[in-house]
């Protein structure tokens, strides 16, 4: 019951973090197990749904470190100050079109993209997550919304800004 409950949100996860759905099923099955290894350790029937999603995440980035983490490695450039409204690209989209514009990015850049916008992590909790400096999470990130910015503009969208 609960796998069925919270499968489409798990594998949604699973699916940002990782380059192709293969990858994420793999991921997905291993969070699964780690899942209903550990449920024993939440005391808190409220805290369940958070810690299977932080559960979910932290095996993403291990399959990540395990199979890619030399992949895609540049070093440190000038972070580029970011306005709000580049931030509110993702308001734009429908799930689909937003998910496959991530996935099209260098790996490096999608994990830091995906935990600090999507989920909301500091540069400080992604630059220990993923075993490198804050600066360099933040230049990533930079370099992610230029390529998802010119991916935008390539399909037309070229105000980055909410509606209403």
């Amino acid at each position: 019951m609960l796998f069925d409950l919270y499968r489409a949100r798990i594998m949604g996860i699973c699916r940002r973090y990782t380059a192709n759905r293969e990858e994420a099923e793999d991921v997905f099955q291993e969070a699964f197990v780690k899942i209903f290894k550990g449920i024993s350790s939440v005391e808190e029937y409220l805290y369940l749904e958070r810690w299977m999603i932080r559960t979910s995440i932290n095996t993403s980035i291990n399959y990540y470190h395990r199979n890619k983490r030399h992949h895609d490695y540049l070093g440190v450039d000038t972070v580029e100050n970011f306005t709000e409204k580049e931030s509110d690209i993702v308001a734009q989209l429908d799930n689909s079109t937003l998910l496959e514009l991530i996935n099209e990015l260098p790996d490096r850049y999608r994990m830091v993209f995906n935990l600090y916008v999507i989920e909301g992590y500091k540069h400080r909790e992604i630059a220990l997550m993923l075993d490198i400096t804050e600066n360099t999470s933040k230049s990533q990130l930079s370099r992610a919304k230029v390529m998802l910015k010119e991916k935008l503009q390539l399909l037309g969208i070229d105000k980055f800004e909410k509606y209403g």
